[in-house]
């Protein structure tokens, strides 16, 4: 038989990475709904053009990263390298113009064609919150707080650092352009060839370039500040007030920027240095113009992605089976009445497990290694007497409860 493993950039979720991941994905969705954000989903694949009209057919990610090929019917297809542009895409597919403001969480694998390194894989998994219809600088705010409780409930936040920026609006950007690549010309030479190609195409790219050669000729790039309206600045201000007022700590970064044309006003990330090179666990800014750039009108769009493998790498132990319980029986005469016993306390609400098979030592190894708080034990003359003896699986200690009383018993557990 050929050694079966996992294609490059991709792995197995196994059951304590997977209480993880669904931990961050239900913490996500859960404190969504609190906010108003409405779960909705995607599909995994679109036309190409969906995201090469959107990334730009230059862009790194849609020369080098993303998943394209031809199906049977000859149509470009791509598997989302990101799900912003799906999700306007669904916006505008399903006629919700007339819906504004909308408030959407989604969740899911993405795929690109990336060296594969801690954190980040070929295909990844990510949440993320738009809203759309809110010019605003209030929804800013809001789904920049909604990031920050996040990491607050999961138990992150005091490993992450919030950075932030303004790209200005349009006029602004433009302004700023121009500087940026009067002054960068003088340097070409010496950038990186990925930044060389960036120049003439997104060269605020090359702002947050990685290559130390860029990071030491961009240190000296004129900043962003100096070329903001006085609209942007107001818009600015507004944004950091309202941080203030939402008890969000934040560190400004005039390097922080988003290289395509469609996002403006304000940028943010969450990074960490828990992680190495993959500092960025939850990104993501105003993009008022993808709506307008996909063929819908003007329509004003915010929001953020978090990295689903990143965040769940900075949680702490996976947490076991919560409240889960044993029935154990202590021989082969009680597994009818622990079958059924087992089956009536799911029913009830509780997680119960039932080993298949084993002696009761074997059973109550099996109740440890699972996490199980605690054992019922079911015995003959327990049974004959209509009780169990329920075990605390930490203490040690145990009681005898009457089988008509044990869901009240195990209340705590549920």
């Amino acid at each position: 038989m050929p050694d079966l493993q996992p294609v490059r950039g991709t792995h197995d979720i196994l059951p304590d990475e997977m209480r993880r991941h669904r931990r961050v994905e239900e913490t996500a969705r859960a404190l969504g709904l609190r906010y108003g954000y409405a779960e909705m989903a995607t599909p995994i694949f679109e036309f190409a053009d969906v995201f090469a009209r959107t990334l730009g057919e230059t862009s790194d990610i849609v020369t080098k990263e993303m998943y394209t090929f031809r199906d049977k019917g000859g149509d470009g297809i791509t598997l989302r390298p990101e799900n912003t542009a799906g999700v306007v895409r669904a916006f505008l597919s399903n006629g919700l113009q007339q819906q504004l403001p909308l408030k959407f969480f989604y969740r899911g694998p993405m795929f690109r064609y990336e060296r594969p390194q801690k954190g980040r894989m070929r295909q990844f998994h990510q949440i993320g919150v738009e809203l759309l219809g809110v010019a605003d600088p209030l929804a800013d705010v809001e789904v920049i707080a909604l990031g920050q409780h996040l990491l607050d409930e999961l138990g992150v936040a005091d490993r992450t650092t919030l950075e932030l920026n303004t790209l200005g609006d349009s006029e602004s950007r433009a302004a700023y352009r121009e500087k940026l690549v009067a002054y960068l010309r003088d340097f070409e030479t010496k950038l990186s060839e990925d930044s060389r190609a960036r120049l003439g195409r997104n060269p605020l790219r090359i702002l947050d370039s990685k290559d130390e050669g860029d990071r030491r000729i961009v240190a000296g790039a004129p900043p962003i500040a100096a070329s903001l309206n006085d609209s942007s600045k107001r818009f600015f201000d507004s944004v950091c007030r309202g941080l203030e007022v939402c008890k969000v700590r934040y560190r400004l970064n005039p390097r922080l920027v988003r290289g395509l044309d469609y996002y403006n006003h304000t940028a943010f990330e969450f990074t960490t240095e828990a992680l190495g090179a993959q500092g960025a666990v939850l990104a993501g800014g105003r993009y008022d113009g993808l709506v307008e750039q996909m063929g819908g009108p003007p329509t004003p769009g915010t929001g953020w992605a978090a990295g689903v493998d990143r965040l769940a790498l900075l949680l702490s132990e996976p947490e076991a089976w919560a409240g889960a319980i044993a029935v154990v029986p202590v021989g082969a005469g009680e597994t009818d009445a622990a079958l059924g016993l087992v089956q009536r306390l799911r029913r009830a609400g509780f997680a119960a497990d039932l080993g298949f098979s084993g002696n009761m030592s074997k059973r109550m190894k099996r109740a440890d290694r699972i996490g199980a708080r605690v054992a019922v034990v079911l015995g003959e003359s327990e049974l004959a007497r209509g009780i169990a003896t329920v075990r605390d699986m930490k203490t040690g200690e145990q009681d005898e409860v009457p089988l008509s009383a044990l869901e009240d018993r195990l209340a705590r557990y549920r």
